[in-house]
């Protein structure tokens, strides 16, 4: 099986539901402050139906968006056209979309992460604005969405979620669990998937790589830059889905702006 092909089942495995929650969006006003303790706007009725029609085709129904018209927006999904950008990443139980490179051109940078437990769908999205500086551009965080999607396909009960007591002490009540690896590089990818690995244990001070670390509903946290700085650098997010597991995107991005891999690393309780 190519990796496209298997790029497409995944996607189909992963996201086929009826996805519904409320949607909290942090939005920063012009060169103000971007609140990150309390949401700007609360969608109460966000609804991502995802369906297929048979193995090549299917479609995507948006509502309660906020970047869209009206709020709604219906798409075409299909095999043969799926991921022809290669934005869309996805693995087993984690999947998104993703700017590949930071272009002077374009207005936004930005990111969508999902990481699956069940029928739970936890979301994060994270949008760079372009700032013009003496310098060349510039790149400042000007909006996080954070979704707790449950799929109203489902009966069965939603996994336990940590209190919300904060990103440090999240990170901190996992130190030292065991994990596993997998990476997945821009571009056709190679004909057998990489095996997971194992890892290091979670250390916090190995996702807290930017001084804006912060928790969201549902166990989403992320450490990110406000800035995008010079050089490479890492994007860092997870989400607690069960108690005793965290599963965390690593999005690497090198010295060019390029997106040069997601890794995928999912840490579970020790004994």
């Amino acid at each position: 099986m190519t990796e496209a092909a298997r790029q497409w089942q995944l996607n189909r495995r992963n996201f086929e539901g009826r996805w519904c929650g409320a949607s909290h969006w942090f939005l920063r006003e012009g060169d103000g402050p971007l609140d990150l303790s309390r949401p700007s706007r609360v969608i109460e009725d966000t609804c991502y139906a995802i369906r297929f029609f048979d193995a090549d085709h299917g479609e995507w129904d948006g509502s309660g968006l906020l970047f869209a018209p009206d709020g709604r927006r219906t798409l075409p999904l299909s095999r043969e056209t799926y991921n022809r950008g290669g934005m869309c990443w996805q693995f087993e139980g984690a999947g998104g979309q993703s700017s590949l490179a930071i272009d002077p051109a374009e207005p936004r940078w930005g990111h969508e992460i999902n990481l699956f437990m069940g029928r739970s769908r936890s979301m994060l999205v994270l949008l760079w604005g372009r700032r013009a500086s003496a310098a060349g551009p510039r790149w400042r965080l000007d909006a996080v969405g954070a979704v707790a999607f449950r799929c109203s396909h489902s009966d069965s009960p939603d996994p336990a979620r940590p209190p919300g007591d904060g990103a440090l002490a999240l990170l901190d009540s996992q130190r030292g669990w065991n994990g596993a690896l997998e990476v997945l590089e821009p571009g056709p990818g190679p004909a057998d998937p990489p095996q997971p690995q194992p890892c290091g244990p979670f250390a916090p001070e190995a996702f807290t790589q930017h001084p804006l670390t912060v928790a969201f509903a549902d166990g989403l946290v992320c450490s990110v830059p406000e800035w995008l700085p010079q050089g490479p650098f890492n994007l860092q997010v997870g989400c607690r889905v069960a108690p005793a597991r965290f599963d965390q995107i690593s999005l690497k991005i090198d010295g060019e702006g390029r997106l040069s891999a997601w890794e995928l690393r999912r840490f579970k309780a020790c004994g």
